[in-house]
């Protein structure tokens, strides 16, 4: 079994087609940022336009999508925000949307305190899975990808205590567009796929006992 992963599209849907395996995938996962500040209709068109080639998503908003980007995600029974699904017998997926404020004023963000409370909250969910996925949009502080092209890091010191204590299989993020990469985080593989219209996306693999993961490139 195997799933595609990415996020940050803004939108931007044309190499949807050039993702090898997009279609034979049991999943696709979104990691946030389906739009520009975009509403229920913009929000819809990726869907749908995901929804073409592969019809079995899950997805999550990120800060650039609006509460009515959110609600369509909700409607269409996809939504992994705050929520916990079975990918697999074993393998568990949680994901946590959003993120804490950025210079932008963008849609959707929220305060430090409140993103390491969801982290727990939904964890507390996930209970019983041998094997568990985190889908956080905000990457962790401190890792190769958080860092801005100057250089600075600019994730959330709660996401990474989360995974450094937590210690899930996988996490993907996204949010910072320029710091596509692997990290570690103790035994937890930290991928973020950067921009979708940048070609990156990340494969999962699970043979019902061993999960593996790796960024890979149009």
């Amino acid at each position: 079994m195997y799933w595609i992963a990415f996020g940050d599209i803004h939108e931007s849907t044309a190499l949807l087609e050039s993702v090898p395996g997009l279609a034979e995938a049991d999943g696709v996962i979104v990691t946030g940022d389906l739009t520009n500040r975009g509403g229920r209709e913009a929000g819809g068109r990726v869907l749908d336009a995901v929804a073409r080639i592969n019809p079995r998503i899950l997805a999550q908003p990120g800060n650039m999508d609006t509460d009515e980007v959110t609600a369509c995600i909700r409607e269409r029974d996809m939504d992994i925000h705050l929520r916990v699904r079975e990918l697999a017998p074993g393998l568990g997926l949680m994901g946590v949307g959003l993120s804490t404020p950025t210079p932008f004023g963008t849609p959707g963000e929220v305060p430090e305190a409140v993103l390491s409370g969801w982290l727990d909250e939904t964890y507390a969910k996930a209970s019983g899975f041998d094997r568990l996925v985190c889908v956080i949009h905000e990457p962790p502080l401190d890792t190769i990808i958080d860092r801005l092209s100057n250089g600075l890091h600019v994730g959330s010191p709660g996401v990474r205590a989360f995974l450094e204590r937590v210690q899930p299989d996988l996490a993907v993020t996204g949010h910072i567009h320029e710091a596509a990469g692997t990290d570690f985080i103790g035994g937890t593989q930290v991928i973020n796929p950067g921009m979708l219209a940048g070609g990156g996306f990340v494969r999962i693999d699970f043979d019902g006992e061993k999960l593996t993961a790796r960024l890979e490139r149009v």
